[in-house]
């Protein structure tokens, strides 16, 4: 089967709803790469890349966190953790909600790529500028 792409090439001119990422869902978060992009890497051959500022609301509140030269380690008090909820919301950004009830929202980026979401088989969902989000193949695996 061939990889699917779509984009919705309007997306700055209407309203979208939020797309599931299920395949998030239940996976545990393994390890974290910090670096001019962060990587968060979960069971099940799953992977979020994150190349924008994100923020994460949980017990000590919320905090910013921008990947580059010195990014935030909070991340690493995810490890182990377990998805709960996994979505791209209505303008772009990617939600993950984390069965310690802790929440990362990943903003959007008007010029450049904001995140990716890697699965299994090559499914890929990438947030494009400006919150425009394209797939290729089908997640169902």
């Amino acid at each position: 089967m061939l990889p699917v792409m779509v984009a919705d090439m309007d997306a700055g001119r209407r309203p979208r709803q939020a797309r599931s990422l299920d395949l998030l869902v239940g996976r545990k978060l393994e390890y974290v790469r910090l670096g001019h992009a962060v990587v968060l890497s979960f069971s099940g051959s799953c992977q979020v890349l994150i190349e924008t500022l994100t923020h994460l609301d949980g017990p000590a509140g919320r905090v910013a966190i921008e990947p580059g030269e010195n990014p935030s380690d909070i991340l690493a008090t995810l490890l182990g953790d377990v998805v709960r909820e996994a979505r791209a919301l209505d303008h772009g950004e990617l939600e993950l909600v984390f069965r310690s009830g802790a929440r990362l929202v990943v903003c959007v980026d008007a010029d450049f790529e904001s995140w990716a979401v890697a699965g299994p088989d090559g499914f890929l969902v990438v947030c494009l500028a400006r919150g425009e989000i394209a797939v290729w193949g089908d997640g169902t695996s």
